[in-house]
């Protein structure tokens, strides 16, 4: 309901009320009042939730929770008004002289103190009001242990609950459960006499019950056990209940008949009566939707291993709340997958087209599948839906005019609400500053698939991630970003060597429900399907493709983000008004827009915190950008901006500046990625995390460098040989730098980087363009280092040598890097790498491997190796290889590796992907797989 927005405001005001206590004189305690007002509200909309999810959906509570919602806004609304006039006083004492300075700040503050001191009462009786109201409509305090009579009662039946429906399931209207079935039943009967936890994890309505209740009922798992037993857990669980619930069902399958005082035994006294009764018996135990993460901690109490061959089922949507597979070789975690493509139309047949043999019609064809993509393989969604459109008419025209208002259907059609149940009691489950950012995602299209980092820098700038001493702002929302995976509400797209998370989406069901949700930030998307005259405020704007509506009508001046995404157009008019009208604005994401310029008036934007020109065609950003005092996100990448104004300096609270332009039109060259200009100054920003990419223009910026401490990542390029102590003596002061770039002004030039006695020892990414001739000596010192990139390196030795010993590496790349004829990789070297990349070796005729060596290699990518005749020895000692690649390869290399025809074809047919690469026009490649007719035509023409 209103909880994220109150949560939002009472956040924004906690620090204000510290750090800006000299700003507030006279009105301190009136925002006091206001806190303390928003914690009673705070409950009684915790209150309002529950009646909300027991079905109470009257005009009065909603009215109510509108209120609450609009005032929170007002609040930070009024604030940060009058933060934005005080601003403005600084700049205009510096042109008053002979005004004593105290008699100036009273009377520039006098007119907006007066009018922020009478919001601010305004909003005080407004609060008070709201209060009362709330006290006349039944809501208690629930922080005072309050409930209403309707929250006391359970949460779910009032409606058909689909969980309890998916333990009766007949096998024949099953799809898609063979395959995880037959796994499961082999991790409980077959393995070690060690006690075994299975747990399966999975988004609500993808049938984890079902599958685990036809797993329990199999015969080759009820014959070998002793005693079973069902629980199911759920959000409100007694753990004594579960206790007592277990022995009467271990006793029943014993058929035995439990002792009456386990009826009122205490939590102890339970725990011993059940390890006592499995002393000697091999059970299983099946814990149905688990959310809780002390639930697991107490019951493990009560299971006692005593190598019978015992097994836990867990079923939960929460992977953090069972034991992690990475605790014990006993515990695993199973994680179901959505259905295929083919499994989710034969299961959407089986429940739209009964009458017609479970055949779609022709005509239908498209509409369906298009319906079933929404579905996204969720196994509840396509029988809901599909129960649903088997009771309408199968006209096409219907079908699609239903897709199209899926959303909303989602959130008013009693038939569908299976679906939004089961999906909201994740949500429900949520804290709200989880809410928040998971409300988040519906700021992008539908299959969106959004950068992990950016959406991290926007949960910032957006004030959902709150401060936590010893941790940085990013590590806290990163910690965020993987609760939500964990709880199955956000799904991993692509990770990278290290298994980070590097982009991320969310189901598209989840994407329509939290459109239902979208009052809640108060976000309004723009876009051709949905056509805005914007006739309600919306705080957070979406303008998407296809744009039907004239942009020069949003002028919404409490409007506080603006994502714009694939417009074909941006009016000069619009990008005015989004730089001189909207005052309050905190975001401003232009990725990928057509623009070429911002206006000067983008300094009146005193709050901006984010503004992204990525992959737009701006040349050159306004002096005024030295007035965005609040700006920390400045991301510049991928534009056409190479030099910062001398301004830059002054904004003391950015964190993030990237900035670079890449060329790949041309064959890769250290040129290919060009930085960006800064101007000396750069001390100042203290704040900084990212700095990235920057053009080391002189002695003075390098020095200065020294002093950002703050900085996880730097990439620094046109380096001189003469300059390369100095950059290492600012490194040197960098203890927090996890990532470092450095790169020469030429790919002769020199780097100068031996001095470098002690590196920073939390570096996990290091990069190196230009010649080293010999590895500095500092490099076998990285004990946390992931990834290695060197590229023009020219070295004199094989690096393996040094490198191989690296305890942690993951990841090598070396381009241009040796000029050697033999490569060694011996035998228990790189132990822990999963990449390996060996590109544009003029001299290099032979590759050794080592059995022993790489065993958990993953890719090995090979090119531009003119003089390498054969496949590496040894390539068939790499069990683990997934992907091997060759890039610009001789002829007789490649067809030596062709199936039928090729002698060292036997050598690579283990291996899953062989792909081989050729250059088309500069960077850009055409792909061959092993074998293809097309590459062999290539090679012989």
């Amino acid at each position: 309901m209103a909880e994220s927005a109150i949560n939002l405001a009472k956040d924004y005001l906690a620090p204000l009320l510290v750090q800006e206590a000299k700003l507030l004189v006279g009105i301190h305690n009136k925002v006091e009042s206001i806190q303390s007002e928003l914690e009673f509200i705070q409950s009684f909309l915790k209150d309002a939730d529950l009646k909300a999810e027991k079905g109470d959906t009257s005009s009065v509570t909603q009215t109510w929770v509108k209120n609450v919602r609009e005032t929170a806004y007002h609040i930070e609304d009024v604030i940060d008004e009058y933060l934005f006039h005080f601003a403005k006083y600084p700049q205009t004492q510096r042109r008053v002289y002979r005004i004593p300075l105290k008699i100036f700040q009273c009377v520039a503050n006098l007119k907006p103190r007066h009018v922020i001191t009478s919001k601010i009462q305004d909003i005080n009786d407004e609060l008070k009001a709201l209060r009362e109201r709330g006290e006349r409509f039944g809501f208690n305090n629930l922080e005072q242990g309050g409930l209403s009579n309707d929250a006391r009662q359970p949460r779910c039946d009032l409606w058909n609950d689909p969980r309890e429906a998916s333990l009766f399931i007949a096998d024949d209207e099953l799809v898609g459960i063979e395959g995880p079935k037959d796994k499961l039943i082999k991790l409980l009967v077959n393995g070690p006499s060690n006690l075994m936890v299975i747990s399966v994890v999975g988004i609500g309505g993808l049938g984890k019950t079902t599958l685990v209740k036809k797993v329990y009922e199999n015969e080759q798992v009820t014959l070998p056990f002793h005693c079973s037993a069902w629980i199911t857990v759920s959000q409100s669980y007694k753990m004594e209940e579960i206790l007592r619930k277990m022995i009467k069902d271990f006793y029943k399958a014993r058929k035995g008949i439990p002792p009456r005082e386990i009826d009122t035994m205490e939590r102890t006294m339970l725990i011993q009566e059940l390890r006592q009764f499995l002393l000697e018996l091999r059970y299983v135990v099946v814990f149905d939707d688990v959310w809780d993460m002390s639930f697991w901690r107490i019951v493990q109490l009560a299971l006692p291993d005593k190598n019978k061959g015992s097994r836990i089922v867990i079923t939960t949507r929460d992977e953090s709340v069972v034991p992690s597979d990475k605790q014990s070789p006993f515990y695993h975690v199973y994680k179901l997958s959505h259905l295929s493509l083919e499994k989710a139309q034969e299961l959407f047949c089986k429940k739209v087209f009964q009458c017609e043999g479970r055949i779609c019609p022709r005509e239908l064809n498209e509409s369906s599948n298009s319906i079933i993509k929404r579905c996204g393989g969720l196994p509840l969604a396509i029988v809901t839906i599909g129960g649903l459109l088997s009771t309408k008419q199968k006209v096409e025209s219907e079908w699609i005019k239903f897709l199209d208002s899926l959303t909303s259907e989602l959130e008013s059609n009693p038939q569908l609400q299976d679906i939004t149940k089961i999906l909201s009691l994740s949500y429900i489950d949520l804290p709200y500053n989880l809410k928040a950012c998971f409300l988040y995602f519906g700021m992008f299209p539908e299959d969106y698939f959004i950068n992990s980092a950016k959406l991290i820098r926007l949960w910032i700038a957006e004030g959902f991630v709150k401060e936590m001493s010893g941790k940085t702002l990013e590590d806290i929302a990163q910690d965020y970003l993987n609760q939500l995976i964990h709880r199955c509400l956000v799904q991993v797209a692509r990770i990278d060597f290290n298994g980070r998370t590097r982009s991320c989406r969310v189901h598209d069901m989840l994407h329509g429900f939290i459109l239902t949700k979208s009052k809640e930030l108060s976000f309004h998307w723009v876009s051709i399907q949905n056509c805005l005259r914007v006739e309600r405020i919306a705080r957070r704007l979406s303008i998407q493709t296809n744009v039907n509506t004239p942009l020069q009508s949003i002028t919404s001046s409490q409007t506080r983000s603006i994502l714009i995404l694939g417009l074909d157009e941006v009016p000069n008019s619009f990008l005015m008004t989004c730089f001189s009208n909207f005052k309050l604005m905190k975001v401003m994401d232009f990725e990928g827009a057509p623009i070429d310029c911002i206006p000067k008036e983008m300094g009146s934007l005193f709050h901006l915190r984010y503004l992204s020109l990525r992959k737009t065609k701006v040349q050159m950003l306004p002096k005024s950008i030295g007035k965005l005092l609040n700006l920390e996100t400045l991301d510049l990448k991928r534009s056409l901006v190479s030099e910062l104004p001398a301004e830059i300096s002054g904004l003391l609270k950015l964190r993030y500046l990237a900035a670079y332009n890449y060329n790949g039109d041309t064959k890769y060259n250290i040129d290919s990625r060009c930085g960006i200009k800064i101007p000396n100054g750069i001390r100042h920003l203290e704040s900084l995390q990212k700095l990235y990419d920057i053009e080391a223009t002189s002695a003075t910026l390098i020095t200065e460098l020294g002093s950002l401490s703050q900085l996880r990542k730097l990439s620094i390029s046109k380096l001189k040989k003469e300059n390369g102590m100095d950059l290492c003596t600012a490194i040197q002061k960098m203890s927090h730098l996890r990532s470092l770039e450095i790169k020469a002004t030429s790919e002769e030039e020199v780097l100068n980087l031996q001095s470098l006695p002690s590196p920073p020892l939390l570096l996990q990414t290091l990069g190196l363009y230009g010649r080293l001739e010999k590895l500095p000596e500092w490099i076998p010192k990285l004990k946390s280092i992931l990834r290695i990139d060197l590229s023009w390196s020219k070295l004199m030795e094989d690096p393996l040598k040094v490198l191989q010993a690296l305890p942690n590496l993951m990841s090598f790349s070396l381009h241009d890097g040796y000029g050697g004829e033999q490569l060694h990789i011996e035998g228990r070297s790189f132990q822990k790498l999963k990449e390996l990349r060996f590109l544009n070796f003029g001299g290099l005729n032979r590759l050794i491997i080592d059995e022993g060596a790489l065993p958990l290699l993953e890719r090995l990518q090979i090119g531009e190796c003119p003089q390498l005749k054969e496949v590496p020895s040894g390539i068939h000692h790499l069990k683990s290889l997934k992907k091997l690649e060759f890039s610009e390869m001789p002829t007789e290399f490649v067809l030596s590796l062709q199936p039928d025809e090729g002698p060292d074809f036997g050598k690579v047919k283990h291996i899953p992907s062989v792909t081989f690469w050729y250059r088309t026009q500069g960077e850009n490649y055409t792909s061959y797989t092993l074998g293809n007719s097309a590459l062999l035509k290539r090679l012989r023409s």
